[in-house]
């Protein structure tokens, strides 16, 4: 799809991460493409996000945008907006630091992450009410943003901010940034009477705060709107209520960061004409490393080990399929997350050799490698607002295996419909995950299928294109 062309409008986008700068999950991937993709249409995207000390930041050049002060309650801080000097990322780029509270290696995980966050927000909107001019749109993501739209239109001193256009971007909803009361006076001097709209059962919900007061409210994929008006740790009733404003929207991937005919990362490059062999040898380089049997179908897992992902239930659902199995598929796991659950996969590559191996961590050359060599993904999500690893696999000819939850049932038909190229199931349980492991062999048996369903996949169409279009709307809407 062709990306509407415009007179341009300025989009101020707001975050937490932004790959390559600093990045945690799929935030990161979305606010490192979206605004590049938006500026190829012809708006002016620029992304503002704390300055956190990581290899990017010491590995380029910045220029000192601005400097100011404000106050989180008693607190006086100073901050400084820096910005890369050279457009490298395909937009502006502004980092805000703040001395003792941003400048941090990790980007989230501290006991002050609420004083943090509402301290850089603080920064953000200051900085933006001393422009000359109004941006046409500010773009907030996830609760580490969604206090903005209640500052601009009710903290006395940035009320002027009241005209410009919000929108919030829900990427996902389990997490709200909750406050205590006690913490209200770090809010600029606000508007008693609106006390309602920052709170939620109680506490300061920041999330929900920014649900009441955005122009407009976006998820990550229409099912996973429709969802949360069912289950979202709390917020139900808010969904409902505010469903009139709130629009789904796919995620896309960055089609020239996930392309197997000139990904840097990958050993031997493909495309569909030549994904058979492609696939086959980067197949080799995984088997060689991580000393797996290569006439076996390869499944791996690549993401957090978290309650999220049910990667909990992995390390059983793996050996359940090992023993029934009789052997007769390979396992490899990429990621990092719960203690207990990284146990269990490292007391499992001694025990199971040349069918199941394990990396702790996060490993970007890897994790491409994988999608291009293996042959099943597995994503067995409880929750799964969007999902990009399904799409990244696809791009590579690895078959999705994923429960039908959230972007993984918009984004994936199973094999056994009309004109189906994964594999879905229903529960987040050990059972369906095994069945499905199954279903895979079978398939994988079958090479004129197998073929056909990674040719298939492999030219569907995940670019942003569709997606900024989609956005476009929803910021005209609010004209």
């Amino acid at each position: 799809m062709p990306i509407l062309k415009n007179a341009g409008m300025e989009i101020i986008h707001i975050s937490a991460e932004c790959y390559p700068v600093a990045k945690a999950g799929g935030l990161g991937d979305v606010v490192g493409a979206l605004p590049k993709y938006q500026c190829e249409s012809g708006d002016i995207a620029k992304v503002i996000m704390p300055m956190y000390r990581t290899k990017f930041l010491y590995e380029n050049d910045w220029q000192v945008d601005y400097k100011g002060n404000a106050n989180l309650g008693n607190l006086y801080f100073e901050f400084t907006i820096i910005k890369e000097s050279t457009n490298k990322l395909g937009f502006d780029l502004f980092l805000v630091d703040i001395n003792g509270l941003l400048d941090r290696q990790k980007i989230y995980g501290y006991d002050d992450d609420a004083e943090r966050f509402t301290a850089f927000q603080i920064a953000v909107v200051s900085w933006i009410s001393s422009w000359e001019h109004s941006p046409d749109m500010v773009h907030c993501h996830d609760h580490h943003t969604a206090l903005i739209p209640f500052m601009m239109q009710h903290c006395y001193a940035f009320q002027h901010l009241a005209a410009i256009s919000t929108v919030l971007t829900i990427h996902n909803a389990q997490y709200q940034g909750w406050m205590g009361w006690d913490k209200s006076l770090y809010i600029p001097r606000w508007d008693l009477w609106k006390r309602g709209l920052l709170d939620w059962a109680g506490n300061i919900n920041p999330l929900a705060s920014g649900v009441k007061c955005a122009g407009k409210v976006t998820t990550v994929s229409s099912s996973y709107m429709e969802e949360l008006r069912i289950q979202a740790n709390g917020l139900e009733k808010l969904f409902q209520f505010e469903q009139g404003k709130c629009v789904g929207i796919l995620n896309g991937i960055d089609t020239q960061v996930w392309n197997p005919a000139t990904d840097a990362y990958i050993q031997h490059s493909f495309s569909v004409k030549t994904l058979t062999t492609g696939k086959a040898k980067n197949k080799q380089v995984l088997c060689n490393r991580f000393e797996l049997d290569i006439n076996l179908p390869l499944f791996v897992f690549i993401g957090r080990m978290v309650g999220e992902k049910a990667a909990d239930l992995l390390p059983d659902a793996i050996k359940t399929a090992i023993y029934h199995g009789n052997r007769n598929a390979s396992f490899l796991v990429l990621g990092s997350g719960q203690t207990s659950v990284e146990l269990e996969f490292q007391q499992m590559i001694g025990a199971y050799p040349g069918i199941f191996n394990a990396v702790i961590g996060y490993d970007e050359q890897l994790s491409h490698q994988m999608y291009a060599g293996a042959d099943f993904l597995l994503m067995p999500s409880r929750v799964e607002p969007c999902g990009l690893n399904q799409m990244y696999a696809m791009r590579y000819g690895t078959i999705p295996v994923v429960r039908s939850t959230g972007g993984l049932k918009d984004t994936v038909v199973d094999m056994g419909d009309f004109e189906g190229f994964g594999i879905r199931f229903n529960e987040a349980s050990i059972a369906d995950i095994n069945y499905s492991i199954g279903r895979g062999i079978k398939v994988y048996q079958d090479k004129t299928h197998l073929t056909w369903m990674r040719k298939y996949m492999m030219q569907i169409d995940h670019s942003w294109e569709g997606t900024v279009n989609e956005y476009k709307q929803v910021y005209l809407s609010l004209k």
